[in-house]
């Protein structure tokens, strides 16, 4: 194998590393928000130092690779893949350690009718889901896959649409639990920011496949399709 192949896979398998950690990150941020569990929230929290260690490591390693090589073609898409998934997935490990910050300020487990009514379990797995699909469309290169997943935010952003007025309508029956209302309306907020950062990822994969930069193609789209361009 040529020396700057097995360089490219020195970057890919540091990258998916990172990534396994970033996964491992959120699902423990599930589990402390779902069972109110202090310990593993600070432990959530304490284990970002390692996600950013991740991410300088891998910064690193891609400077070192423009320096020692010229790559071309596929292989430079690769690399500035690679920087850019780098950025998203420390941005993801940011969030759960958000999401987990919002877990240590609750004091007993979310009662069961609000998170039936925000549907909060469904999009924190759906948010795990497509970033776990996101890692097999980089690790397979698999830009269909990468594709599916960018329609796939749409779940996750129809539910935090709804959030605000669902998290209001509670806090108005139950005044005396408005501190847990506001912490998972904090929380939904950031898997719809998980969402976007998987979707970035995704194009970013599709970018390094087929060299073509689908980045903002949806906003055209709904621009095309008369919408007023409203916040989610």
């Amino acid at each position: 194998m040529p020396h700057i192949d097995t360089e490219l896979e020195r970057l890919k398998s540091k990258l998916l590393e990172m990534w396994d950690l970033v996964e491992y990150q959120l699902q423990s941020g599930r589990e402390a928000m779902v069972n109110a569990d202090q310990e593993l929230a600070k432990m959530v929290v304490k284990r970002d130092k390692k996600v950013n260690q991740f991410d300088i490591k891998i910064d690193r390693m891609c400077e070192n690779f423009f320096a020692l090589f010229t790559p071309v073609a596929v292989d430079l898409r690769m690399v500035l893949a690679v920087l850019k998934i780098n950025a998203n997935l420390e941005r993801i490990g940011d969030t759960a350690e958000g999401i987990a910050r919002f877990a240590q300020k609750l004091e007993a487990q979310i009662e069961p009718e609000l998170l039936e009514s925000t549907q909060v379990l469904p999009m924190y797995a759906e948010a795990l889901a497509m970033l776990q699909d996101c890692r097999g469309a980089f690790k397979n290169n698999d830009p269909k896959l990468a594709k599916d997943l960018i329609k796939r935010d749409k779940i996750l952003n129809k539910i935090y649409r709804k959030s605000d007025s669902v998290v209001t309508k509670y806090m108005t029956k139950h005044p005396d639990r408005i501190s847990e209302a506001l912490a998972l309306l904090s929380i939904i907020k950031k898997l719809e920011r998980v969402g976007d950062q998987v979707t970035n990822i995704a194009e970013e994969v599709i970018f390094y496949r087929e060299a073509k930069v689908v980045k903002h193609r949806q906003d055209k789209k709904k621009k095309k399709n008369g919408d007023n361009g409203k916040a989610k």
